[in-house]
């Protein structure tokens, strides 16, 4: 890399850092062991570097020091194995942050009531890192936050440890860094979003690059160095502003185009055209299209959410994003409208939605995965519940719906036995998991609703399904 020399005491600290990476005698410390944690710390422990796992809740730590998962595509092999060999160890104490050379925050950015970005995980974490903050170390904050989180909230939060991390603009072309450092930095801080999809089988952790960017040169070749260790590729960008903004646009993209094929779907239903077809037929095109499709709304811990930290900061510089916030909107509307259709098909039957008794297939936010953060599923039941409907739900991963930060519903899986299936007034399809034998609950069912074309391939009985 091209490295002009900074101050000497700079210099210093990244050179005593980036040997200790070289040597993989680093300790890597991951704050936060959900579905981006966990799977980065195990990464980390794989290629060689002794790593710490921290999270406040006692019952995940234990757990793991078992090595047991608590996150379906996560062996527990895997886990043991590390635990095993003290590649890694979990804890909920604090205090051993002062022995890692860095520190990975992958804790979650949720929205408020209000639709506004909640950083209450962030600076709470921040505030946890200070008082063990020592000079050398390495703070990466990977949680998906709005243009100038890291660089505004955590950075001023660090430094009252009475350590100091000066902001200094550097160049990049992706690989390297040109830039010097006007003052001395104590510790290093960079961001580097994180990029799970979970449940994707053909991208792994290690296989998607790695975007990077550091409040200063120094920071931003620490964590190169760092990550060059574990990913299989790394982009450099110029400021941390623009890696937070990475990440946002890339979800806004898909949240825009999801919103698109929503609000189409909804005239091609008015319409009589069939936009699974349409679809179909478009991406033959090999240029010019992408195809995105419509459902029963936005899950997951980022599509839904990110698009909304973007608009919020565009606040502060007078600069209206409508086109995003009414893609929000959209999404944010699908699940009245699957109670609209399947209040109307059972209107067409001559029954009401009040005391109808309702089975909702699929409660993960997509399908084959055990994550229901942001699941239209659960928006689906409180809004059937609130109509007087009895609601029962069946999902392969969750034999009870957990408590979550907006949901507690308290519900018990139902298995989807054709016994089972006749009971029902009408049966949901929200989330078009492998393991459901589609024809049978057709077959079985009274009437399906479908949200995610599930039952394209049925032949028989299609006068029961209403796809919407």
């Amino acid at each position: 890399m091209n490295v002009n020399k900074g101050t000497a005491a700079t210099c210093e600290v990244l050179a005593t850092f980036q040997s200790k990476v070289e040597a993989k005698t680093a300790q890597v410390g991951v704050i936060g062991l959900g579905y981006v944690g966990l799977p980065l710390a195990l990464l980390f422990a794989r290629n060689g570097f002794a790593v710490s796992g921290f999270d406040l809740d006692p019952s995940k730590v234990t757990m793991l020091l078992r090595g047991e998962s608590y996150i379906r595509h996560i062996s527990e092999t895997v886990i043991a194995e590390h635990v095993r060999k003290k590649r890694f160890h979990a804890t909920t104490d604090l205090s051993h942050l002062r022995e890692m050379d860095a520190i990975l925050i992958c804790v979650p950015t949720p929205l408020d009531a209000h639709r506004e970005p909640d950083l209450s995980f962030v600076r709470n974490t921040a505030e946890g890192i200070a008082p063990h903050l020592r000079r050398g170390q390495l703070v990466v904050l990977e949680s998906t936050t709005y243009p100038g989180t890291t660089e505004e909230v955590v950075l001023p939060i660090l430094e009252k440890s009475g350590l100091h991390c000066a902001v200094n603009p550097y160049v990049t072309d992706g690989r390297n860094v040109t830039g010097s450092e006007g003052q001395e930095v104590d510790f290093l801080l960079a961001f580097s979003p994180e990029r799970e999809d979970p449940g994707n089988k053909q991208f792994q952790t290690q296989q998607i690059p790695k975007i990077i960017a550091g409040v200063n040169a120094s920071s931003a070749r620490a964590t190169q160095t760092l990550y060059s260790r574990a990913f299989e590729q790394t982009h450099l960008v110029s400021s941390t502003r623009a890696a937070e903004m990475t990440k946002i646009l890339e979800n806004t993209y898909r949240c825009v185009n999801i919103a698109l094929v929503n609000e189409l779907k909804l005239l091609c239903l008015r319409m009589g055209i069939d936009i699974w077809e349409v679809i179909e037929a478009a991406k033959t095109k090999p240029f010019g299209f992408t195809a995105f499709y419509p459902g029963p709304g936005l899950g997951g811990h980022c599509i839904p959410i990110d698009p909304f930290y973007l608009t919020w900061k565009a606040r502060e510089y007078e600069c209206p994003t409508r086109f995003i916030e009414l893609a929000g909107e959209i999404n944010s509307s699908m699940p009245e409208h699957v109670l609209a259709s399947l209040a109307d098909a059972l209107n067409q039957r001559k029954q009401c939605l009040q005391d109808a008794r309702v089975l909702v297939l699929g409660i993960a936010y997509k399908k084959d995965i055990d994550d229901p953060r942001e699941s239209p599923s659960l928006k689906i039941i409180e809004l059937l519940q609130a109509s007087g409907a009895r609601v029962d739900y069946h999902d392969p991963y969750f034999a009870r719906l957990p408590k979550m930060r907006k949901y507690d519903l308290q519900l018990e899986s139902v298995e989807p036995t054709p016994e089972a299936l006749a009971k029902y007034d009408v049966v949901v399809i929200a989330t078009d998991h492998s393991t459901y034998d589609y024809p049978a609950i057709v077959r079985h069912a009274r009437l399906v609703i479908d949200t995610r074309n599930a039952t394209r391939e049925v032949q028989e009985h299609r006068e029961k399904i209403v796809r919407c």
